[in-house]
């Protein structure tokens, strides 16, 4: 049975539309294609669309032009899928708005779990129970009441510190971006890191331990090297 969840794919590949199509209609949500950006505003104007799935390498208008107009008309939430798979494309495409970005070639099953992840974070129905709190949040074995600032893992709630928890906050308001060490100071703690200031990487050290299986291969938050951290809450099942 089609669910009421529909999912636009932006794609020049017939071959791959076609293939998204059956595989997305296969797990219960409805799809429509378009091999390009014409026509996409008609599309979000509907109002029936509750995620695209748009590549960045198209003809003539390139995905990440067609992104920054869907993000001005609506907040419909964006996956963008690059053949390249570089780490800029990536970068470029979350600073535009997209809220998650796959490499191709890529598994549907992992692209499945990014759909799922996206929607629960937008608040779509699709298999959430509409009794489900607002102000909970689910990732892995972990639940957040972000009203009473508890953590539970299962039925075990966690020990956090006021800063460990702002902190995880932080990560959970900004899923699936690099956040740099500045920005993430400036959010916490009001004012920039000074060139020795290494306060962010211990409490994000601290907050590992607590949420991680593996501190040291991290599988939630992960450091991109270089540029900051990003917050994985449905994390791929490749080791980085």
């Amino acid at each position: 049975m089609e669910s009421n969840t529909r999912i636009l794919v932006i794609d020049d590949d017939p071959s791959l539309r076609d293939l998204l199509s059956r595989y997305l209609q296969e797990n219960n949500f409805g799809v429509e294609t378009l091999e390009d950006g014409s026509g996409v505003e008609e599309k979000i104007d509907e109002g029936n669309i509750d995620l695209v799935i748009l590549d960045i390498m198209l003809p003539g208008e390139d995905g990440l032009s067609i992104a920054k107009r869907i993000k001005t008309r609506s907040g419909t939430p964006i996956i963008m899928l690059s053949a390249k798979g570089e780490d800029i494309d990536r970068i470029i495409g979350l600073e535009v708005g997209a809220d998650d970005y796959l490499p191709k070639p890529f598994n549907p099953r992992e692209l499945l779990a990014r759909i799922k992840a996206v929607l629960r974070r937008d608040g779509v129905a699709g298999n959430q129970s509409s009794t489900e709190s607002t102000n909970e949040y689910r990732f892995g074995p972990f639940s957040i009441n972000r009203d009473a600032k508890q953590v539970f893992k299962e039925n075990d709630e966690l020990s956090l510190t006021s800063g460990e928890y702002k902190l995880l906050e932080l990560f959970i308001n900004h899923p699936n971006r690099v956040m740099s060490r500045d920005f993430m100071m400036e959010n916490l703690k009001g004012y920039s890191l000074s060139p020795y200031d290494r306060s962010i990487d211990v409490r994000i050290n601290r907050l590992r331990q607590k949420i991680e299986e593996n501190p040291n291969n991290p599988l939630y938050i992960k450091t991109m090297w270089g540029e900051g951290y990003i917050f994985t809450p449905e994390p791929s099942t490749k080791k980085s």
